[in-house]
């Protein structure tokens, strides 16, 4: 059983999703806009959201963004835009799963345990090393803090993550198959998700691919973290 908040204006589509996580006894709490939600996730805890990108007074992208800001409950878009690049996008700014509409009850309550199952085996995993430390660069784990150089970087939930698993095994290359599986929690996608985040963490190391510092690209291969020579 969770707790879930289901962002979604359309009374008709709303009800069914309601009575379906209900029946399914998960605890549902409902709201129509984009600030609703926010003020909810703000003001309650959830294990799950489930968000239309249709909203009336705020596009579902743009809330987001904003969700993210305020928690790191996992997030499931329920969208009609099939368009890959918009998937990728939405992936990108830190959505755990997606949906594109029209969708059964069965496929929404396989997406919804899959993420239910990732986020509570992260928050069970005990952490190995509660502060990493590569070269100049240290990661306190569990209060999510990253620094460089005595500057406290400024990360997404999704460029912490990807920063702390590779500084975890300074010196070895990781297959963007496991980045994508340990770090997005997902068994597909492509290059370009992590591409993008590789690109904006190298930028706010201090570094670019052509003159790489922490970050290594082995072309091919994967990806390695290690200090500066």
């Amino acid at each position: 059983m969770a707790s879930v908040l289901v962002v979604e204006d359309d009374q008709f589509v709303r009800s069914a999703l309601i009575r379906h996580l209900t029946d399914a006894s998960h605890t549902v709490r409902s709201v129509g806009t984009a600030l609703e939600a926010l003020r909810e996730v703000a003001q309650v805890g959830f294990d799950v959201v489930i968000l239309d990108l249709g909203l009336p007074d705020l596009d579902g992208s743009e809330a987001l963004k904003m969700l993210r800001g305020l928690s790191d409950v996992p997030v499931i878009v329920a969208t009609a835009r099939d368009d890959e690049a918009e998937i990728v996008r939405l992936l990108n700014a830190g959505a755990d799963d997606y949906l594109v509409k029209p969708f059964s009850v069965e496929h929404l309550s396989a997406r919804l345990t899959a993420v239910l199952r990732r986020a509570r085996s992260r928050s069970a995993a005990p952490a190995a090393d509660a502060v990493i430390a590569v070269g100049g660069l240290t990661i306190d784990v569990r209060r999510r803090l990253a620094v460089l150089d005595g500057v406290t970087l400024d990360l997404t939930r999704r460029e912490f993550d990807l920063l702390s698993f590779l500084a975890a095994r300074p010196g070895v290359v990781v297959a963007r198959r496991e980045l994508l599986a340990e770090v997005w929690q997902q068994s597909y996608g492509d290059d370009q998700t992590i591409d993008v985040h590789l690109s904006w963490l190298r930028r706010k190391l201090g570094e670019t691919a052509a003159r790489p510092r922490y970050l290594h690209t082995l072309r091919g291969v994967g990806v390695k973290l290690e200090p500066p020579v």
